[in-house]
């Protein structure tokens, strides 16, 4: 099962810009969007009648926007509050977790899509808020970890771990993305037992990277941050073969400042 990872910036935008070209050649079986950014009835729109869908809006006009697309049926979908607790019914964090179960050959797996918040160190408000969207956030993983066996909570977590994961770390320990505060989160999901799948399998190096800012050089310097992530419970995580981060050829290429994380697991 070919499971992918991606934040859109803007769905009708990437589709635009050639999202669906990525798709014919990549194949995945299940894709998780970020930043969908769009009403509930667009998102079937833009890929067809072969998706099963399963998403949350933002109440945020034009804001956040998750969701999952699966060749196969999804069921016992949950989103935001249903699956967080009734402090995720604040607006700004909707349309940030939507999770539903896929069948694979071997069986059932939960899946999930998730967008943190990005947060700002000018705007103290922000930062609480992603601190509280990431303690909602861990209680339902340590839910997810005691109900399946196998879980993947794929998405844009808007944190760095380490310094692998940032071209520039030095020159942004004090930034939003790179917080000791924000990486401790990453510390203790790894810490319970999840597993990142992305840096298991590329090991003790730099990157790869997930995204490049859109100004500047970034792109063509490889100067990115590694902030998208598909953490997975152990029996899954052993089962993957495969994972690759689908970086455009070039920077006119691109159809989103993100690129995929596509992992291949053997089920």
């Amino acid at each position: 099962m070919r499971i992918a990872s991606v934040n859109v910036n803007g769905v009708r935008a990437a589709v635009r810009k050639g999202m669906q070209d990525w798709i014919d050649e990549a194949q995945p079986d299940v894709i998780c969007l970020q930043e969908v950014r769009a009403p509930e009835e667009i998102l079937g729109t833009q890929f067809g009648d072969d998706w099963q869908i399963a998403q949350q809006i933002s109440e945020q006009k034009g804001r956040n926007g998750v969701a999952i697309l699966a060749r196969t049926e999804l069921a016992g979908a949950l989103a935001g509050a249903d699956a967080l607790g009734e402090v995720a019914t604040a607006a700004s964090h909707t349309g940030r977790w939507v999770e539903a179960t896929v069948q694979s050959e071997s069986g059932p797996v939960r899946v999930v899509s998730v967008y943190v918040h990005s947060g700002s160190v000018d705007k103290p408000e922000s930062m609480a808020d992603k601190y509280a969207f990431m303690d909602m956030m861990t209680a339902r993983l340590a839910e997810l970890n005691a109900q399946y066996d196998r879980v993947v909570v794929m998405g844009d977590i808007n944190v760095a771990h380490t310094n692998n994961d940032i071209k520039n770390w030095k020159g942004n320990l004090k930034s939003a993305g790179f917080l000791p505060e924000e990486r401790a989160y990453i510390d203790r999901w790894l810490e319970a037992g999840w597993v990142d799948t992305h840096r298991v399998h590329a090991g003790d190096q730099p990157g790869p990277y997930t995204w490049w800012s859109m100004r500047g050089k970034a792109f063509d310097n490889d100067a990115g941050w590694r902030i998208d992530y598909q953490l997975a419970t152990p029996t899954l995580a052993a089962s993957a073969t495969s994972v690759r981060v689908d970086r455009a050829a070039a920077y006119d290429a691109r159809w989103s400042d993100h690129a995929p994380l596509v992992v291949d697991y053997n089920l």
